[in-house]
């Protein structure tokens, strides 16, 4: 049994808040244990002057914290699981999935109730080129402006007035209690999620089995499937972390459905695919799934990305 855990986080707010929520699941497991939190500025977060796709991707965010866990000062990291990029390392594992919170995009503004409430050429602000991708496609008169920054520095420069309204993931609002800043959560069937949005995943070294082993109780088996369901897309199609591609998974009873989507922002075109099984049949829904986008001409479009 272990007395003493290390987890190492960035040091957002959003960050810090979805630490503490893997320090209270792991206290009301472990309620004698000792953990330690080492928080880092990733080089993800401090520039913020220049597109993610341009500078690295999202694994910006997890770089870092992964050479903490080689060099095993850290024995856990946490992370949004939408920032881990679908080619994990072999040196490290996914110890487990908290339970997802909700995976859509939202709408957040001061003046307009929804997206659709914009008149053409109000400012729109995103960094991710999935989200730059959907606006394009559903509403190409809107004018796109980057945004980069943690949470609360997006919500601080739309009320500065740089923006009219800003796409952010309902997830974070929620657990940072600013969910009444939610003007619109957009439909998933439209707005597909970021693989593993919504979740919060633990990564691990994999030789380090023990600590493994200690966080499986963590586990939430539905949240996990749906997951790597979601992460296996991404893999099977040699995705980057700033590759435009979308893919939420949602079990039901003894069914999953599968949404995923390829997404050119020069063109608008979408390889998209909508499927729903018994769960015993997942391992063909991803084939099938992989095999429909690529008909589509998804590699055409992602090897741009690569």
């Amino acid at each position: 049994m272990l007395n003493v855990l290390n987890i190492i986080s960035r040091n957002s707010n959003l960050a810090m808040c979805q630490t503490q929520i893997v320090i209270d699941k792991l206290k009301d497991i472990y309620p004698d244990l000792t953990i330690h939190i080492e928080k880092i500025i990733t080089k993800g977060d401090i520039i913020l002057d220049t597109s993610l796709n341009l500078i690295g991707g999202k694994g910006l965010f997890t770089q870092e914290l992964e050479q903490r866990l080689k060099n095993k000062t850290s024995d856990l990291a946490v992370h949004s699981a939408k920032d881990l990029p679908s080619n994990l390392s072999d040196e490290f594992t996914i110890s487990a999935y908290l339970q997802r919170e909700d995976p859509s995009d939202c709408f957040v503004s001061n003046n307009f109730l929804s997206i659709e409430q914009m008149p053409d050429d109000s400012v729109i602000g995103t960094s991710s080129i999935r989200r730059s991708s959907l606006l394009k496609k559903y509403f190409p008169k809107l004018k796109i402006k980057m945004l980069r920054g943690n949470v609360i520095t997006r919500l601080q420069k739309l009320d500065q007035g740089l923006y009219d309204g800003i796409i952010l993931a309902s997830a974070g609002l929620y657990r940072l209690g600013l969910f009444h800043r939610i003007k619109q959560k957009l439909p998933i069937d439209v707005f597909i999620p970021s693989i593993g949005q919504g979740a919060l995943a633990i990564e691990t070294l994999f030789i380090r089995n023990y600590i493994h082993e200690f966080l499986i109780p963590l586990n939430h088996k539905n949240t996990f499937i749906e997951v790597e369901t979601e992460r296996m897309i991404g893999k099977l199609l040699n995705a980057g972390c700033s590759s435009p591609i979308s893919a939420y998974a949602k079990i039901t009873d003894n069914n999953i459905r599968l949404i995923a989507a390829v997404l050119d922002p020069n063109t608008e075109l979408m390889c998209k695919f909508d499927q729903e099984v018994n769960l015993k049949y997942k391992s063909e829904l991803v084939n099938n799934c992989i095999d429909q986008l690529n008909r589509q001409g998804a590699q055409a479009i992602l090897k741009r990305y690569i």
